[in-house]
């Protein structure tokens, strides 16, 4: 039975902003790129476009062979987790999307393959040339896509595809349609692009104009890329003396680390794979200091906990303060530490000396035992930090989690590599704040403030 490969990716710049898909559809013998999907979708959320995406790669490949088995490689954690059936999936608004994928092949005959960012270098450029098209007034055309030669499309088509590491670019505004190699242009009316100014995150719900659908178009051949290539350029030419866009009200993350418990003073790994314990009196003390200064303040209109109990516990406090109710993110738990839960440094680093410097040096090394890295629970927290992005648009939302959650939201604003979460100090009780704005950037406005406290 022939297989082929389906790639697909979304984006939003801002989460809800503008946003797109893209998709494309690999012979898994050869290598070869045999159709390509992208569509500029208005303004959304990531995780409908990631899902947009899932959706038009699959019926581009059922166009192909409806007989084919089909292995769908995404970078999104989320998607591919739900779509493999072990992850919930928690938003109404996900649901009809999973099962509009689900129905399109037999589900027996497609599988699901989380993939670094790295290897989807494809269907992110036809993503963001649909973004850039709409930006533009515009859907996205083939005929001036450069997506399969940027990926290096003609070098992978003389051998079979069992990966992809070319780096991924900058982000750049794009998607739009099914593009089969050798059948003609079919075109598509233009739809309006939603006016905002451009956003990032990732996303759910389509709220905004919905663009026309996709459309199939041959893949432009390698002699056109400098003129492409030119007219790309050109597109993102900056209109001299344009104002600034108007970025509307950012969504706010204000980030809690819970109180301490009876192990924080005594500094020992409590992670999700450990005792789970509650808070000291101490910590429910620092708790309702900071439920104190945070009544006064009068910005909070949401709170989400991690499941843990000192979390929970610590955000039932600030909760009632602020009379809101608490709501439960399992994404924002916090790092399973294996074999390691209940020790203090010291005793890991004498006890698993080599797997402790592991840790240490590489972002995808796990703890003693099976538990998590901090890779893996960046993709975890990126992915709950999506989510709540598409559900808490402009409001302010105050996050109740632990040390490696927070310094992961932190990190991640910040574009900062993964080292860095050994260079920031979070103190029990202390309040960090993150911006995210409608232009896709992130601005850390605070960082470990335990003012509250004294």
């Amino acid at each position: 039975m022939r297989e082929l490969i389906v790639e697909a990716d979304g984006g939003s710049r801002g989460n809800p902003g503008p946003a797109g898909y893209g998709a494309v559809v690999i012979d898994a013998a050869t290598g070869e790129t045999l159709a390509e999907a992208a569509e500029y979708l208005g303004v959304t959320t990531n995780n409908v476009a990631e899902y947009s995406g899932l959706v038009a790669g699959l019926r581009a490949a059922r166009d192909l062979d409806p007989t084919a088995t089909v292995r769908v490689r995404m970078d999104s954690k989320l998607v591919v987790e739900q779509m493999s059936g072990r992850w919930q999936i928690k938003h109404p608004a996900m649901r009809p999307l999973a099962a509009e994928a689900r129905s399109i092949l037999p589900p027996d005959r497609v599988t699901y393959e989380w993939i670094p960012r790295a290897e989807n270098k494809h269907a992110d450029r036809l993503a963001n040339e649909a973004m850039d098209a709409g930006k533009r007034g515009e859907q996205w055309s083939p005929s001036q896509s450069t997506a399969d030669l940027d990926a290096g499309g003609a070098a992978r088509s003389a051998a079979p595809v069992k990966g992809r590491g070319e780096l991924r670019d900058q982000p750049q505004p794009t998607r739009s349609q099914t593009t089969p190699r050798s059948t003609p242009d079919v075109r598509a009316t233009p739809e309006a692009p939603g006016s905002v100014a451009p956003l990032e995150g990732r996303g759910e719900l389509r709220d905004q104009p919905q663009p026309t659908r996709t459309r199939t178009t041959p893949v432009a051949t390698p002699d056109t890329n400098d003129i492409r290539a030119a007219r790309n350029v050109a597109s993102e030419a900056p209109t001299a003396g344009a104002a600034p866009p108007d970025l509307g009200t950012p969504t706010t993350f204000v980030l809690l680390r819970h109180g301490e418990t009876p192990l924080t003073p005594q500094k020992r790994f409590s992670g999700s794979g450990g005792s789970d314990p509650a808070l000291s009196d101490t910590g429910r003390d620092q708790a309702d200091r900071v439920a104190t200064a945070l009544a006064a303040r009068g910005t909070v209109q949401d709170v989400i906990s991690s499941p843990l109990a000192r979390c929970r516990e610590t955000a039932a406090i600030v909760a009632a303060r602020l009379g809101l109710d608490v709501r439960i993110e399992d994404g924002l738990r916090e790092t399973d530490f294996g074999a390691w839960e209940g020790l203090t440094f010291a005793e890991v680093r004498e006890r698993y000396p080599d797997d402790m410097s592991a840790w240490l040096s590489a972002p995808d090394a796990e703890p003693t035992g099976g538990g998590e890295s901090f890779e893996a629970v960046a993709h975890r927290v990126g992915a709950a930090r999506d989510e709540l992005l598409a559900a808490h648009t402009g409001r302010t939302v105050l996050l109740v989690s632990h040390v490696t959650p927070i310094k992961t939201l932190v990190r991640l604003a910040l574009g900062a590599p993964p080292e860095a979460l050994f260079r920031m100090e979070l103190s029990a009780a202390s309040l960090s704040v993150v911006a995210y704005y409608g232009d896709g950037n992130a601005s850390v406005r605070l960082l470990n403030d335990t003012s509250a406290l004294r």
